[in-house]
């Protein structure tokens, strides 16, 4: 195609099979379904939802060029753009920049036409121009063209001639005469130049937005010197506007109090030992996984219960903080880290509750590097979001940990994008917190209802009506400026991650690790998003840096007289198993010390272990002699273990010493189990048995529990587990990047049915066809041609309707006519297809060229 291309559709005709691609890539929304063709790609690229998400995309500078655009003249040429952007000084950076600018917007589809004659597509300029609802991003108001539609004649020409301009005969060149002079730099300076003091400062007021001001009815005189000048234009009975043309003399002829050209700078930078970073980091990653341990130890027999709308209660998320050790913001963190791994879940019983998954036990299985690898691909890929638990969702209603409507779609993407600015310095180096939210806002900026299409406008000058009556300053800024990036979802998800990152050993003292570096390079550089396996094998990449760094596991402990055993670091799996039941842990940190009690002590004898097997265990794991405290402490627990045996009547006692069972009964504290004697060594309770186990234990027994055959039951630490769990799949930000087989596939598949819609046909004797509309031939008609095409090895444009009723036309070359079918190439689907000749409404030949 030559010349310049009248619509989108023709000029994305003319792009390579590269440039679609591009397009698709970057806005994936496009491909569902794929278009027909190259007219269905560019109708759909100017669709209202695709546009806005296209917009929400952009950089800040990008944003602001089309926010330019969007107020200049449709077609813009590029050098007005450019005065547009940099202002009547000139600005070298914009000036450099603005060639990415309008070639990203090119791309995308947002802006067609060549550089004299650039055009924004008409739905971003509807969404991003200045109009009666809502402001625009640049605080520019209406042209005078705009301002004064529905303006008296009469009352036009005696603002020209106010204005020093001379009368015309009719209201569109008045209107074109004042707009050339408040266009005309220096006309406009002459004109100002005999302004009031007073009229000039309501000017600067307005000058960057709201450009909206109120009146009274009766104006002071400076403002009626503006409004007799047509530099204010009545916009209501009582507010006022100020002319886009003016506006932009004052600012200079730029459409931005502010271009931001290039993205802020990650500073100040703090560089530090990168070995001593990785140790920080690799410190931190075990201290995440003894904590996720340590949940889950503390769930084993069941965890709290499911609320009825789903997740914990606040009393149960302060109890597992208090668990943990850890305020109830962080708890949140880390069970949202291990459901999001998959290690917890609910069991979906009657009596709804968390609890471990089976997961969880081959999860503990594995080596060090390995749970850490799982942890972090789950979180780096994981929608739900611990810091808004306890914020209220839209009902007013506080959001619960492990609770529904803790999904943010944009999550992944702002954890990768924040890591890999990180990425982007050297290694042990680190920047504030708010730098990397500040390159984010640049990178994303946010969504203003400009670009949303959702915010509504302030009333028309609210503001600007106590600018102009009451003389208070005006706004310093672009009427677009955003607030603080603190209060924006996706600033708060990047001060989320860098705080998570830090807490998962992604990162060490503010600076990414070698291992985490591994874990971002491998989905930062990719223009699609990266794929679990993607993710997943990164993870495992990055353990491997990890797991060198990590404290080896050691196979003894150290017996201390007071009762304490100190383990000098992590302990083998089976030891801290077994360790962790026959004691308590008192403290953690680099040597874990754990503190042996009778009712420790009994626990380990209701697990099934003889007092001998502790004796045993504790100096085979021990580098120092067990102490005679604990020898004694162990003795004495294990000579009073099981000598009383509770059973299920509703309860009863058991027990061989007739005179231990009238000490019970004698004791005052026994009162609540409501006990009474039926023989000389058996008690009966009104009670359940667990209950009354727990009542004797309080009293200083220490009862076992039996069976009906009146053996000893044995208690274990891990008997309550979930039904299998799969991990929470995550909520997709939009349509998925495609791959590249996809985007080959669909460019054929446009560029087929654009052949198919506007190949050129030979004249036919029956009435040619609407344009669109299907060939229309009779039966005999469409058979001849069809054989007539296989002997001269041409091809057809045919009409074809599908088992389903769906119409499409094609390019056929006919290969083979027999039994009321037709074998041919298909051009459109680019392979051989077989079609039922009555489902064939016509045939056309196409012109000599046209394939």
């Amino acid at each position: 195609m030559t010349g310049t291309p009248r619509t989108l559709a023709e000029e994305l005709r003319t792009r390579t099979d590269s440039g679609l691609v591009g397009l698709l890539r970057a806005r994936p929304d496009l491909l569902n379904p794929v278009p027909g063709d190259v007219t269905q790609l560019a109708t759909r690229a100017g669709t209202r939802a695709s546009v806005v998400r296209a917009v929400e995309r952009l950089d800040r500078f990008v944003l602001q060029t089309a926010e330019a655009l969007a107020v200049a003249p449709d077609p813009c040429p590029y050098d007005t753009l450019g005065a547009l952007m940099a202002g009547d000084a000139g600005d070298p950076e914009v000036a450099a920049e603005l060639p990415r600018a309008v070639a990203e917007l090119r791309a995308q589809a947002l802006v067609w036409g060549p550089d004299d004659r650039l055009r924004l597509v008409r739905t971003a300029r509807e969404l991003l121009s200045p109009s009666a609802t809502h402001p625009s991003p640049t605080g520019l108001g209406p042209t005078v063209a705009e301002a004064t539609a529905g303006m008296s004649p009469g009352r036009l020409q005696e603002i020209i001639a106010a204005a020093g301009l001379p009368t015309t005969h009719d209201p569109v060149t008045a209107v074109a005469a004042l707009t050339g002079l408040f266009s005309g730099r220096s006309r406009m300076a002459a004109l100002l130049d005999t302004a009031p003091a007073e009229s000039v400062a309501v000017l600067d007021k307005l000058l960057w937005g709201p450009p909206y001001g109120g009146v009274t009815d009766r104006p002071a005189p400076h403002l009626q010197w503006l409004l007799d000048r047509g530099l204010l234009i009545a916009a209501g009975a009582r507010n006022v506007v100020l002319p886009r043309e003016a506006a932009l003399h004052l600012r200079g002829g730029r459409a931005h109090h502010t271009p931001e050209p290039v993205p802020p700078a990650l500073a100040p930078a703090t560089e530090r030992d990168p070995q001593l970073v990785d140790n920080a980091a690799a410190s931190q990653a075990f201290t995440a996984l003894a904590t996720v341990e340590e949940l889950l130890k503390e769930w084993d027999l069941g965890g709290p219960a499911v609320l009825r709308a789903g997740g914990m209660s606040v009393r149960d998320l302060k109890r597992t903080a208090a668990a943990l050790d850890t305020t109830e913001q962080l708890a949140a963190f880390w069970l949202e880290l291990a459901y999001g791994a998959g290690l917890i879940a609910s069991d979906g019983e009657a009596d709804e509750r968390f609890g471990a998954t089976p997961a969880a036990e081959e999860w503990l299985q594995l080596p060090d590097h390995e749970r850490w690898a799982a942890l972090a691909a789950g979180w780096l890929a994981a929608t739900r979001t611990p810091g808004v638990v306890g914020t209220a969702d839209a009902k007013g209603r506080a959001l619960a940990a492990l609770g529904p409507h803790l999904d943010r779609s944009p999550a992944p993407e702002v954890r990768r994008r924040a890591l890999s600015l990180l990425a982007t310095l050297p290694p042990g180096t680190s920047v504030p917190a708010a730098a990397v939210r500040s390159r984010l806002r640049w990178e994303r900026p946010l969504r203003s209802g400009a670009a949303a299409g959702q915010a509504p406008a302030p009333a028309a000058g609210r503001t600007a009506s106590a600018a102009v009556v009451d003389g208070a300053t005006g706004p310093a800024g672009s009427a677009g400026s955003a607030p603080d990036p603190v209060d924006d979802l996706r600033s708060r998800l990047a001060q989320w991650t860098l705080t998570e990152a830090e807490l998962l050993g992604v990162t060490g003292r503010g600076a990414l690790s070698a291992h985490g570096r591994a874990l971002i390079d491998a989905t930062s550089h990719t223009t699609a998003d990266p794929t679990p396996a993607d993710t997943g094998a990164a993870a495992t990449r990055a353990a491997a840096l990890l797991a060198p760094l990590l404290p080896e596991p050691v196979d003894h402990v150290l017996l201390q007289a007071d009762l304490t055993a100190v383990a000098p670091g992590p302990l083998h799996r089976p030891l801290a198993d077994a360790l962790g039941v026959l004691a308590d842990i008192e403290s953690k940190g680099g040597a874990t010390v754990y503190r042996f009690t009778p009712a420790s002590v009994r626990r380990a004898l209701d697990a099934g272990r003889s007092a001998s097997e502790l004796q045993e265990f504790l100096s085979t794991h021990s580098r120092t002699p067990v102490p005679q405290p604990l020898a004694y402490l162990i003795d004495d627990v294990a000579r009073k273990h099981g000598r009383l045996r509770v059973g299920a009547a509703t309860a009863y006692v058991r027990c061989d010493d007739d005179a231990l069972l009238s000490e019970i009964l004698a004791d005052r504290r026994a009162a609540t189990l409501r006990l009474r004697r039926i023989a000389p060594t058996v008690l009966a309770a009104q009670t359940a048995p667990d209950q009354l186990l727990d009542g004797l234990r309080a009293m200083g027994y220490a009862p076992a529990a039996e069976s009906a055959a009146g053996d000893v039951l044995i208690a274990r630490a891990d008997t309550h587990r979930t039904p299998p769990r799969s991990a929470p799949v995550p909520v997709p930000d939009g349509p998925p990047s495609p791959d590249p087989t996809l985007l080959t596939a669909a460019v054929r598949a446009i560029r087929a049915g654009d052949l198919a819609a506007t190949a050129e046909r030979k004249p036919v004797h029956t009435p040619a066809p609407a344009p669109g509309a299907l060939p229309r031939t009779t039966s005999a008609e469409t058979l001849a041609t069809m054989q007539a095409a296989v002997l001269t090895h041409s091809a057809l444009w045919i009409g074809y309707v599908n088992a389903d009723g769906a119409a499409s036309q094609r390019v056929i070359a006919p290969v083979r006519v027999e039994g009321g079918f037709v074998t041919a190439y298909d051009h459109t689907s680019d392979e051989v297809r077989t079609y039922p000749l009555h489902r064939i409404t016509g045939v056309a030949e196409l012109a000599d060229d046209s394939v």
